[in-house]
């Protein structure tokens, strides 16, 4: 049987397959230098849009500081709603703490403590304080007399005892927390000393003329702060109010 003959186009053969490689190089040279730079170029970017992104979205924490006979569960409405404006669970804190003790002696320093770890968690220079009721005296201590007022950017205060409050005498006989609410007690004095809103904190204060613990209303209020009535609100009430929590997120966030 004759065997089979292949014709052998002339491109086809090794010899002239590699003189058409070595003539394509400088045509694939001028077409993939330019792809190659652009590609360069659209990675450079992206880590600082990226990086951009991230200091657009960074926010200060949060730090939610209860009241008298309470715990940290009484924030579950008002961390709602600063979770739904873009808020995470890694920027909110809520510290809970007996209260019982004395403002000076015992609780801000643990406040204190308790913010520097915040602040270690989160790389955070400073956080935001939202007090309730005594709350605001543990924090406003803090702030005037523990180190708070270069590690804290903004203090809110609802329904906090400022000034004292009469209804506190009911407890002081047992309990040092009331006694240090009482109107004109150590605390009370020493905190109402020179200037009530020291330093570069920007303060606020939410008060209700229907609140039934601090007696009289006016205690809430402080000279330097931005001060919020609240509609007819019993004491609690303020905790959940919708109006009072838009005031609370709108001053966190100035």
């Amino acid at each position: 049987m004759p065997r089979p003959h292949f014709v052998t186009h002339p491109e086809s053969r090794p010899e002239n397959r590699s003189e058409s490689r070595t003539a394509l190089r400088p045509v694939i040279r001028r077409i993939s230098a330019p792809l190659l730079l652009t590609a360069a170029a659209l990675l450079a970017q992206l880590p600082l849009t990226a990086g951009a992104s991230a200091a657009e979205t960074a926010r200060t924490p949060v730090v939610f500081v209860h009241g008298y006979n309470a715990d940290p569960g009484v924030w579950g409405a008002l961390r709602a709603d600063f979770k739904a404006a873009g808020y995470t669970d890694a920027e909110l804190f809520s510290w809970g703490y007996d209260t019982s003790q004395s403002v000076n002696e015992t609780l801000s320093g643990r406040f204190a403590a308790y913010v520097d770890e915040v602040r270690a968690k989160t790389g955070a220079a400073k956080v935001d304080v939202v007090a309730h009721s005594f709350g605001s005296l543990v924090t406003r201590w803090y702030v005037k007399f523990g180190g708070g007022g270069a590690k804290v950017a903004h203090w809110a205060s609802l329904a906090g005892p400022n000034h004292g409050t009469s209804t506190a005498y009911a407890c002081a006989a047992w309990s040092q927390a009331c006694r240090d609410m009482t109107p004109g007690s150590y605390v009370q004095k020493k905190l109402a000393e020179g200037d009530e809103t020291p330093g570069t904190v920007a303060y606020a204060t939410w008060w209700s003329n229907c609140d039934e613990v601090i007696n009289p209303d006016s205690s809430v209020r402080l000279d330097g702060a931005t001060n919020n009535a609240a509609s007819c609100l019993k004491h609690n009430d303020l905790l959940g109010d919708d109006a009072v929590s838009q005031g609370v997120r709108s001053f966190v966030g100035s």
